[in-house]
């Protein structure tokens, strides 16, 4: 595409190739200031005046801002070759410089995507599915809620763990001690990443990195974090590829080894070392905030609206009971739990901007001349608050997922893991993680404020990469009769739970 000044709508372009004829030029917007990845309040206002596709500034880059359920999904999901190629985020690159799953584009993306897909589902026959691995952490999570004795306690730490373990169970294959030192360490260097991201000092990294590299202040120490947490995690690779069975993968990484070995007289493959540690890196970073904001600002939209918690405790002792853990096969059957799960992804917002997509062509979308490279950002807050979509957005309504006879109802701008190409790979591990989370948790505990609801702030945190809630504290009171403990918990699990979700496709090849 040639370049042209930027004009409003109504002038005209060349377009490559042709005669001159009309094509708008994206019209220029404002500066985003300081809050780079939550959406600035200015934001609506310049899709009020401008439409659903305009630009901004990033510092002095230009990036195209995509508003709304439409153009969104027309972007990432009608034309999602266009759209599939991944941005930069300067923190993240100078460690990642392209590698891994999360930030890279082009053949090495779609090799590592189908591979990750796949490895994510199972590890063979006789091995622990991922279900089970979950299963077993929301165990360990009702234990250590057990221990507060119905007293206030902040639920952070104790969720990080939780979902942190998840991942560690699934990439390493190994359960972390709670008060193992070196795990304790990397959620602290994890949880620290992201507190300086929405710092002012992050935020300026992130529009003059060219600048800001080269300066002392805050920002440096997300590198250093962030170099820390990949030196841990080629530790775990070491160790795993001195005890690796080749006849009996266990996690991700020992998949990931065996198809090097598979590759490695191939000099164009992407299953190296590097793309194993970035790749690992991707799945528990993300795999360990994004799951455990969601569980926190859940839970704290259940001390709110306690009234729905009642609704849920309910469903659940009626289609669960009190003896077994939630198995995944049971959501199919737990409508109102399944509508309030969605409600808390949509209402949280926990991914405001996504993540920045560029386009791998000239492309002309919706009237407007792009050329490839063009940083873009579907905004997913402007998705699912679309009032468009979602009558009333800004309340927390779980009945917005349920039709008239109390069925689940699906709606096509739940969009909480992105669309398209790039949808989070993680998102079923999420999906069944935040289920079973949360029914554990209110199969064994009435939740209880020592704040009334009505003076529960549900405003998020900051702003940055990640929403989260505000500070609280909640008590976990001990129901009743018919409570389980970890040796009332049966083993056996309703038939046909050992694998994906209802509904599950299998991975694209």
């Amino acid at each position: 595409m040639h370049s042209a000044p930027e004009v409003r709508e109504g002038a005209t372009a060349p377009l490559p190739h042709s005669k001159p004829r009309p094509c708008n030029r994206l019209t220029h917007g404002d500066r985003f200031g300081s809050q780079v990845h939550s959406p600035p309040g200015f934001l609506p206002q310049l899709r009020d005046k401008y439409g659903p596709v305009f630009t901004v500034h990033l510092g002095p880059r230009r990036v195209v801002v995509l508003w709304g359920y439409e153009a969104v999904k027309e972007a990432l999901e009608d034309r999602a070759d266009e759209f599939s190629g991944r941005g930069k985020l300067a923190a993240f690159e100078e460690v990642v410089q392209g590698f891994g799953l999360l930030f890279s584009s082009g053949e090495r993306w779609r090799q590592l995507r189908r591979f990750s897909l796949a490895a994510l589902q199972d590890y063979g026959p006789g091995k622990r599915s991922v279900e089970e691995r979950i299963q077993e952490e929301a165990g360990r999570l009702v234990e250590e809620f057990q221990k507060t004795k119905g007293s206030p306690f902040d639920p952070t730490f104790f969720l990080s763990r939780s979902a942190s373990s998840v991942v560690c169970s699934i990439v390493f294959g190994k359960h972390f001690d709670y008060a193992d030192e070196s795990f304790l360490d990397l959620l602290a260097k994890t949880n620290q990443v992201f507190v300086h991201l929405s710092s002012t000092w992050g935020q300026l990294y992130e529009m003059f990195s060219w600048v800001m590299r080269f300066l002392p202040g805050a920002h440096k120490q997300i590198v250093r974090d962030l170099e820390d947490i990949n030196s841990f995690i080629l530790e775990r690779i070491k160790e795993n590829q001195a005890s690796l069975d080749r006849d009996n993968p266990q996690d991700f990484i020992d998949c990931f080894l065996l198809q090097m070995e598979k590759e490695i007289l191939n000099p164009a493959t992407e299953f190296h070392l590097r793309n194993l540690v970035m790749t690992a890196f991707n799945l528990f970073f993300v795999g360990t905030e994004t799951v455990s904001s969601t569980l926190r600002y859940g839970l704290l939209i259940l001390l709110k609206h306690p009234e729905v918690e009642e609704k849920m405790t309910q469903e659940i002792d009626r289609v669960i009971g009190r003896s077994r853990m939630p198995a995944v096969a049971d959501r199919s059957r737990m409508p109102y739990t399944d509508a309030v799960i969605h409600e808390i992804q949509r209402f949280s917002d926990v991914i405001p901007m996504n993540l920045p997509h560029t386009l791998t062509q000239d492309t002309h979308f919706r009237g407007y001349a792009i050329p490839k490279g063009t940083e873009v950002f579907p905004v997913l807050s402007s998705v699912l608050q679309d009032p468009s979509r979602f009558r009333d957005p800004e309340s927390f309504d779980p009945g917005r997922f349920l039709d008239e006879q109390g069925h689940f109802k699906a709606n096509e701008a739940f969009m909480p893991f992105s669309a398209g190409k790039r949808i989070c790979v993680g998102q079923e591990v999420a999906r069944m993680e935040l289920f079973i989370f949360l029914t554990a948790v209110l199969q064994s505990f009435t939740l209880k404020s020592p704040v009334p609801p009505r003076d529960i702030d549900l405003a998020p945190h900051g702003g940055g990469f990640v929403h989260g809630p505000p500070c609280y504290q909640l008590c976990a009171v001990l129901r009743g009769n018919g409570s389980q403990t970890k040796e009332e918990r049966p083993k056996d699990r309703p038939q046909g739970t050992a694998g994906a979700p209802p509904n599950h496709t299998p991975p694209a090849t």
